[in-house]
């Protein structure tokens, strides 16, 4: 019975690690709210008024860092 739990646990870990691996896929970046311009990172790390972070997929990421 030991050796079935074990095995049944360590089943779930791995499905909970691949689960959240797939979650970290999608990049972040920092954009100017009224514009939707992406700008640096530090303005949303400063929590300055008027930027926030938005993340999505890389495809998403790299539309968005065209509009600058």
């Amino acid at each position: 019975m030991p050796k079935t739990r074990s095995a049944l646990l360590a089943a779930t870990v791995l499905v909970a690690g691949i689960g959240l691996s797939g979650c970290s896929s999608s990049k972040k970046w920092c954009e100017h709210d009224a514009t939707d311009r992406v700008v640096s990172d530090s303005y949303c790390k400063n929590k300055t008024p008027g930027y926030e972070w938005e993340s999505g997929s890389s495809k998403e990421y790299k539309r968005h860092k065209r509009k600058k």
